[in-house]
């Protein structure tokens, strides 16, 4: 008997998350075939009145195309995919898999080929032009970053990704009001000191339209003013290796020193382009049940407590003019477990160890959010 919870989630991604009406296509892409899941959302696509489309894929052949793959070979897979995506109005991107690493040895070059052309075409396409969602799936691999029993994992995930994401969306609609009326932030906390302007740059609400789990309220900085140093406290997996001990020193909007566990390595992913050394994105996350990070981004980035700044390209959204073929979230977290930290806006304290302090503000805190 399938998981009920399973089910609950499937109507959720089809009926909130992407809000399928009837005649709509949607496209499921699964990257670990997961075949449970994928199964609920066929029969919640043709339930709404849709029509599902589905797309196995799998680490393990995926590493060992993309590790041969020439130039020519990428832009042909990217404009197959892309063809199949223009006819799509949804698109629900199922991520898992028994080894986050799995990727990790797949020449740089070669990753870089597939951030230029088929990551490229997701952003062209599919972020543009569809209603998307993206997540993880349940696995001991997941419960083991997440240190973690799998089944304890498993009731942990239920409850993140089935929160009530309505009731979170209207208790987020304070903070973006006051994001866009902020010119001037500064954050400060353990090895950071960091300011910036959020000037006249849309904020925007993320409550389980595009991400699950969810739980984050995004802008972008203007792109020639944030300067300063930042030191990440969490884990930040890229194309398969985990950079920690991250270190980003800004003048005028631009990374002139970065360093880490590998400082050549992430040294070589900030030079992919221009636009690698410019911040894309910066995102406050408040959601109640993620409390730690588990070297999952879908997950990480919303962490209670917690702000991510973004090296990279910038969404479409909240565009402050940074164009690059990387966007890399990278997570502080500003909880006193993890050495404190606060959050100005324009000379305002409004956040403070990882807590909303402004009245207006504490709907968010994760007793009101549960």
């Amino acid at each position: 008997m399938r998981d009920p919870r399973i089910q609950q989630l499937a109507k959720n991604l089809i009926t909130y998350s992407v809000n399928l009406q009837k005649g709509e296509k949607v496209l499921i892409e699964n990257f670990g075939l997961q075949k449970e899941l994928v199964n609920a959302l066929v029969q919640e696509a043709y339930a709404a009145g849709g029509y599902p489309f589905v797309l196995l894929k799998d680490h393990s052949v995926m590493r060992a195309q993309y590790t041969q793959a020439s130039e020519e070979q990428m832009e042909m897979i990217a404009k197959h995919e892309g063809e199949l995506m223009s006819q799509m109005d949804a698109y629900i991107g199922l991520r898992s898999g028994d080894n986050i690493n799995e990727m990790s040895d797949v020449p740089s070059e070669k990753m870089a080929l597939y951030e230029k052309t088929i990551f490229a075409m997701h952003r062209k396409i599919r972020i543009k032009k569809t209603k998307w969602c993206v997540l993880r799936y349940p696995n001991a691999s997941m419960a083991q970053s997440a240190s973690m029993s799998t089944e304890a994992f498993e009731d942990f995930y239920f409850e993140v990704c089935n929160l009530d994401y309505g009731k979170m969306d209207e208790a987020m609609t304070a903070l973006k009001d006051l994001m866009d009326k902020t010119d001037k932030v500064r954050i400060t906390g353990p090895g950071t000191d960091l300011s910036f302007s959020i000037k006249d740059i849309p904020s925007i609400k993320c409550s389980g339209q595009n991400n699950i789990p969810d739980g984050e309220v995004f802008t972008a900085p203007v792109k020639d003013s944030v300067n300063g140093t930042i030191s990440y406290n969490t884990p930040s997996p890229y194309n398969g290796f985990t950079f920690e001990n991250v270190q980003l020193t800004f003048e005028n909007g631009k990374i002139v020193k970065a360093t880490a566990n590998d400082s050549e390595r992430i040294n070589k992913i900030f030079d992919t382009d221009e636009g690698s050394r410019y911040v894309g994105e910066f995102a406050i996350g408040v959601n109640p049940f993620i409390k730690h990070p588990m070297k999952d981004i879908l997950f990480d980035e919303k962490i209670d407590g917690s702000f991510h700044f973004t090296p990279g390209q910038a969404y479409e959204e909240a565009y402050n003019g940074n164009e690059s073929n990387i966007h890399w979230d990278m997570v502080m977290i500003q909880r006193p477990d993890y050495g404190g930290g606060e959050i100005y806006f324009d000379d305002v304290l409004i956040r403070k160890d990882g807590v909303f302090v402004l009245p207006d503000l504490e709907q968010l805190n994760p007793e009101n959010l549960k």
